[in-house]
């Protein structure tokens, strides 16, 4: 089940913010954020704040959530912060639905919530409008339907394309079918597609890995991600492995499997712009997560969700019935929130900045920052020409060491 909420200070009943947090808006890109949290059957190594059908279910089977009623919740929320933030001009740059299975919404239900937004806020130009879908919930009609509901980029969870590690993560679908969806997608008129790969799984050989990268690369996605395996206490997964039914790799293998993803997807022409992820080219990149990294403004809406504006932090109530609950009662659905001190905000500017391709600038350090990076350079963790440019930038052995370079450097 999902985890617990975080600890943090009460948010306003109506979610109104600190004046200093809203002078900032407009300053850096506004997005929104979309969680659906509904799944069709939970992947054993996932912990994230999803649901079942059974799980949203009261003991006399009565559905006190339901993903038929999830559109207009969400619409409710995005009116609720065009209250809060006023009506200042505030295109929306960027639009990223993820979950959980947004596609196990309609893609006319999941166009009514873009349409929300686009009407409160006012869709730039531009905009990047995401919505990621498991390859089993989608076919070439539904991916045209999306497109036709204004999706412009579309992320596939892929994982593997090795059978036997598929069933290990409990994912559902065969493999091949993730490579399907890219060309039915390229075939609605998306121009830009990604592929979620994990490295690490147990049991995965290096052999299984490459087959896994090689068969991404072929199915002509722009954009590739690749993340280590985490086995997260409180999942199935864990559970296995606490049991000693199977074993986790350690950390020199995770990174060779790194080493080989950058070394073939460097090859095929897709370039490393954030440590777990590359595109064939900067139009390629996800201009929602680049909004992340570099302490954009966005707005979180739906069960679990977070938000950030102005150095303000909050996170919804996770449960999608608590949730409902508290709209329909013309509350705020947010839990808690947390004011970032400027030493957290510089902190999280380092820790994110570093992870891209353009790094963090060096003034941003003090003194022992400076005298760290310094060091890091000597090292080969950081890039001796970028540094002398002013900016730490990682070295493929330093992107390898990120997390502890952070702490040094911060």
């Amino acid at each position: 089940m999902p985890s617990a909420p975080l600890d943090g200070t009460p948010v306003p009943p109506d979610g109104s913010l600190p004046a200093d947090a809203l002078a900032e808006l407009g300053t850096r890109p506004f997005g929104f954020y979309v969680h659906v949290p509904f799944c069709a059957t939970r992947c054993g190594y996932c912990d994230f704040n999803t649901y079942t059908a059974a799980e949203l279910r009261s003991r006399d089977g009565t559905a006190v959530a339901s993903p038929c009623t999830y559109a207009d919740q969400a619409i409710a929320e995005i009116a609720l912060a065009r209250r809060v933030l006023g009506d200042r001009e505030l295109p929306v740059r960027t639009v990223f639905m993820g979950g959980g299975t947004p596609t196990l919404l309609s893609p006319e239900e999941l166009g009514r919530i873009l349409d929300a937004i686009d009407a409160q806020f006012g869709l730039a130009p531009d905009a990047e409008i995401t919505t990621e879908a498991n390859p089993e919930t989608v076919d070439a009609g539904i991916l045209a339907r999306l497109r036709e509901a204004g999706f412009t980029r579309i992320s596939f969870g892929m994982q593997s394309a090795k059978a036997h590690v598929l069933a290990v993560l409990e994912r559902t679908h065969t493999p091949g079918r993730p490579e399907q969806c890219v060309a039915w997608a390229r075939q609605a008129g998306f121009a830009h597609v990604n592929l979620d790969l994990i490295y690490g799984t147990p049991g995965e050989s290096d052999a299984d890995w490459k087959e896994s990268l090689t068969a991404a690369i072929a199915a002509g996605p722009d954009h590739i991600s690749a993340y280590s395996l985490i086995v997260e206490e409180g999942t199935r997964l864990a559970a296995r492995v606490r049991r000693g039914e199977l074993t986790p790799f350690d950390d020199d293998v995770l990174a060779d499997r790194y080493i080989m993803a950058d070394e073939l997807l460097s090859a095929a022409g897709l370039q490393w712009y954030e440590v777990s992820n590359w595109a064939a080219d900067p139009t390629a990149r996800s201009a929602h997560n680049l909004l992340y990294w570099t302490g954009g403004h966005w707005w979180g809406v739906g069960p679990g969700a977070h938000s950030h504006i102005g150095g303000v932090r909050w996170w919804n109530v996770k449960h999608p019935a608590a949730y409902a609950a508290r709209l329909a009662a013309g509350r705020t659905p947010a839990h808690a929130r947390e004011i970032l001190s400027a030493a957290d905000r510089r902190f999280e500017r380092i820790l994110l900045e570093l992870r891209i391709a353009q790094g963090c600038p060096l003034d941003l350090l003090d003194d022992a920052g400076r005298a760290a990076a310094a060091r890091a350079v000597a090292d080969g963790l950081l890039d001796a020409a970028a540094h002398a440019r002013g900016r730490a930038v990682l070295t493929l052995r330093g992107r390898l060491l990120a997390d502890a370079l952070v702490l040094d450097l911060a």
